[in-house]
């Protein structure tokens, strides 16, 4: 193949795909460009024509491009869940957040909550909207730095806090997950790979798309916090 195939993933699909692009090289032959970036600038850089050839993230921005257009739905391979999940400072005690109501006075005693404007941002604030507290979490929210994981935030100690997928809080040092929010107030994220309308790496895409469902694959999501389906 003589020019690569373009892969567009949001960043919490990052982890997998730093070592899943490699081993599809090696097993396929194709080569891979993969660009990161946060779902919602993606989705509406994607809707105004940035170019490629299969989308990688949540449902929730590959819908929207689908129905106008510039994604191919025929193509839609899902490969993945996502729960939200919620991490402190390493080495304080984990608060008990296995109910709603625990979750809750925890979140209301909290200095500062960092959570994204991504699709686990999207939930969280779902969620808090089920809890009646919406308002009160909003006003203390700590957004993190531009191209920044959320942990972060909590790990320097400008939250106490953080709320984000496994995936994208995994890799940050100096903080500790305590869990996913609870049952009640979960939302999966299904994560799919998606073609680009127009684009002309058909059977790349396509053997790019079923290596996200194989085994080898799967095993690194797994170890990256992604559930494979």
């Amino acid at each position: 193949m003589s020019t690569p195939i373009v892969i567009i993933s949001t960043i919490s699909a990052r982890e997998a795909l730093h070592d899943i692009a490699p081993e599809f090289e090696k097993a396929s032959g194709y080569k891979v460009d993969v660009t990161y970036g946060q779902g919602p600038v993606l989705a509406k850089s994607i809707a105004e024509g940035m170019p490629g050839d299969v989308f990688v993230g949540p449902e929730v921005f590959s819908g929207p491009l689908i129905e106008a257009g510039r994604l191919a739905g025929a193509s839609r391979t899902a490969f993945a869940s996502s729960s939200t999940a919620l991490a402190v400072k390493a080495g304080i005690p984990k608060p008990d957040i296995s109910t709603p109501e625990k979750l809750k006075a925890f979140l209301l005693a909290a200095k500062g909550v960092s959570y994204s404007a991504g699709v686990s941002g999207i939930h969280f604030v779902k969620a808090m909207e089920k809890l009646g507290i919406a308002d009160e979490i909003a006003a203390k929210r700590i957004a993190a730095k531009p191209g920044e994981l959320i942990g972060a935030v909590v790990a320097r100690g400008e939250a106490d806090v953080a709320i984000q997928q496994p995936s994208e809080l995994m890799p940050v040092e100096g903080i500790a997950i305590v869990g996913p929010l609870p049952e009640a107030l979960q939302e999966p994220m299904i994560y799919g790979a998606t073609a680009f309308s127009g684009s002309k790496h058909d059977a790349g895409n396509r053997a790019f798309m079923d290596y996200l469902r194989s085994e080898p694959a799967r095993k690194v999501l797994r170890h990256c916090g992604l559930d494979p389906v």
